[in-house]
């Protein structure tokens, strides 16, 4: 596989090596011993999630304060556009964002180590997001910060411009980047 680093330190984009014919294709989507040598540290998953959204839904940006999760994520139909926001005060790029197209076209992933905040905009008809994740989901520890945070200034690529994507009650009423509760 090949592995990218980002602006963000720990954020990775992963590409398999994938083998393909007029039969179709055939990738190891994850292999423990190569994820592990590619971020450096022993990491282990404990639950495995699956999304289905459809065009213009944005999920996030979220985040746990305590039991942080790490993500690997992948799109396995569909397109989106994947955004990591660094939260971790301590970090040099505390605030900044990056994102990237993963889709079932281009078979990327990307690994988003605990203490950042997550999100995700459906670009295709539908999409299936699939997630790993270092930590269980604990609703109590979950917090989110508002997509369209100014201080952010996150450019999603909606399809249309002042068109506003469809969020959750609990995504609409997020707070700002500076007002949110963040993790110590």
């Amino acid at each position: 596989m090949k592995v990218t680093p980002t602006s963000i330190a720990g954020v990775l984009v992963i590409e398999p090596k994938v083998f393909g014919d007029e039969r179709g294709f055939f990738f190891e989507s994850f292999n423990q011993n190569a994820f592990n040598k590619a971020v450096g540290s022993k990491i282990e998953f404990v639950q495995d999630n699956h999304s289905r959204s459809a065009r213009g839904v944005l999920r996030g940006l979220h985040y746990q304060i305590q039991q942080p999760q790490g993500k690997l994520v992948r799109v396995t139909n569909g397109a989106v556009f994947d955004v990591a926001v660094d939260i971790r005060r301590s970090s040099p790029t505390f605030g900044a964002w990056v994102g990237f197209e993963l889709s079932e076209e281009n078979k990327k992933q990307l690994w988003v180590p605990p203490g950042l905040a997550h999100g995700f905009l459906v670009l295709s008809e539908s999409a299936d997001f699939l997630y790993k994740t270092t930590d269980y989901y604990a609703p109590e520890h979950e917090r989110c910060i508002a997509w369209n945070d100014s201080t952010l200034a996150i450019d999603w690529p909606v399809a249309n411009p002042g068109q506003q994507p469809t969020v959750s009650k609990k995504d609409g009423a997020a707070p700002a980047f500076n007002s949110a509760e963040l993790p110590d």
